[in-house]
């Protein structure tokens, strides 16, 4: 039963957190788009109020009006929209998933013996929790370091840079690699929402604030909101891709998983400098932003080919298909401490020949395939061995058709 309540709390947390995002990464989209596309006012009576940008668009059946304002209004509306909620729920819902998914069961999915032995499983949570913490701090002194000074931005997207690629390799040192992935990108969104908290929503608060008083706000506000915007920007793309590549294990299983995710995360970046580019061509204030689409997809095409599998030797060298018993031994080693009788993981049990016909297909998937299976490879399953598996299931063992 506890088991059954944890996949409940597992599925009900991810599917909020999954919502939160599309509306928080829908409205960063959408912002930067409409930053990036709007022109200059043609009422003479906005720009006497101080409007430094329009946008006129059709949606949905209606046309909208949008007026930027670049320090504020001649006078505020009763009621204002914040856009902070999205931020929160999402980083909310997911430090709870990630507390259901990987703190509470420690041992089983932050440990992995073979990349660091922690004395401990609460010692690599509270690591885990340590890359959170320490990431924000230390970026958060680099931009008010260098966020203001000549050629600021220049110098806190070279630090941060170099922040986050040691952070990405120190995380494949410490963790298995499939949480490694998951907590860079953890860290990252942590930062995009403590931006929201101690930064940008503050900063509009005492915007309005003096503007109701009748104060002249100060435009540092708005100037600190907007580049630390901007940053939540770039790292939306590098935090998706890290949360999604828990369900690849040919990414974070890789001898050289940091430098996978380094690669990754900088084509997500410079793609998606590329969309925050291309509202602007469009209205001749830069060039064409192809090149960085182009390096985006490059390097996505080299990790592609560099990653591609190599056939196992002893797969072309089996003579003939091996037969039952054979694998039956490999699955009774690998993987029925967790899929047998006294613990079915999933729902599933492997501890006999009708068992493993029956799920023939998901085990082609999760420990040829995806190599996801055994997990954090725990059982030590060789290499040999999975080319055992994927020769008889090939072969149409268990009664399974070939995959």
């Amino acid at each position: 039963m506890d088991a059954y309540l944890l996949d409940w709390a597992n599925f009900l947390l991810r599917w909020l957190h999954v919502i939160a995002a599309i509306a928080w990464i829908g409205s960063s989209f959408y912002f930067v788009f409409l930053d990036s596309s709007l022109t200059p006012p043609a009422d003479e009576r906005l720009r006497r109020d101080g409007a430094t940008g329009e946008l006129w668009a059709v949606h949905g059946g209606g046309f909208y009006h949008p007026v930027k304002y670049a320090v504020a209004p001649p006078s505020l509306p009763p009621r204002l929209h914040w856009f902070y909620w999205e931020s929160y729920t999402t980083w909310l819902s997911g430090f709870a998933l990630f507390a259901v998914s990987y703190l509470w069961q420690a041992n089983v999915y932050l440990v992995d013996p073979r990349v660091y032995a922690w004395p401990a499983p609460w010692m690599a949570g509270a690591a885990a929790l340590g890359f959170l913490v320490v990431f924000w701090v230390l970026y958060d002194g680099i931009c008010r370091l260098w966020g203001q000074t000549p050629g600021g931005d220049r110098k806190v997207g070279w630090a941060v840079a170099a922040l986050v690629a040691l952070a990405a390799w120190l995380a494949c040192q410490w963790f298995a690699g499939r949480a490694a992935f998951l907590i860079v990108g953890a860290m990252l969104a942590t930062a995009m929402s403590a931006n929201v908290l101690f930064w940008i929503i503050p900063g509009q608060r005492k915007v309005v604030a003096a503007l109701r008083a009748g104060q002249t706000p100060d435009p540092a506000h708005g100037q600190r909101g907007k580049q630390r915007s901007v940053h939540n920007t770039y790292f939306t793309l590098p935090v998706v891709f890290a949360m999604l590549s828990n369900h690849y294990s040919f990414l974070y299983g890789h001898a050289s998983n940091a430098l996978v995710l380094l690669a990754l995360m900088a084509a997500g970046a410079a793609i998606r400098q590329f969309f925050v580019l291309r509202h602007g061509y469009h209205l001749g204030r830069n060039a064409h932003p192809w090149p960085y689409a182009a390096v985006g997809v490059a390097v996505i095409v080299a990790v592609v080919v560099w990653l591609r599998p190599a056939t196992p030797a002893s797969a072309g060298a089996m003579a003939a298909p091996p037969d039952a018993a054979q694998v039956m031994a490999v699955v009774q080693q690998r993987c029925v401490m967790c899929h047998g009788e006294a613990l079915a993981s999933k729902n599933v049990r492997l501890d006999s020949a009708p068992a493993l016909a029956q799920h023939a297909q998901a085990v082609y998937q999760q420990v040829v395939v995806t190599r996801q299976m055994p997990l954090n490879n725990a059982t030590g399953m060789t290499e040999d061995e999975r080319a055992l598996i994927a020769a008889w299931l090939r072969a149409g063992g268990a009664g399974a058709s070939s995959p």
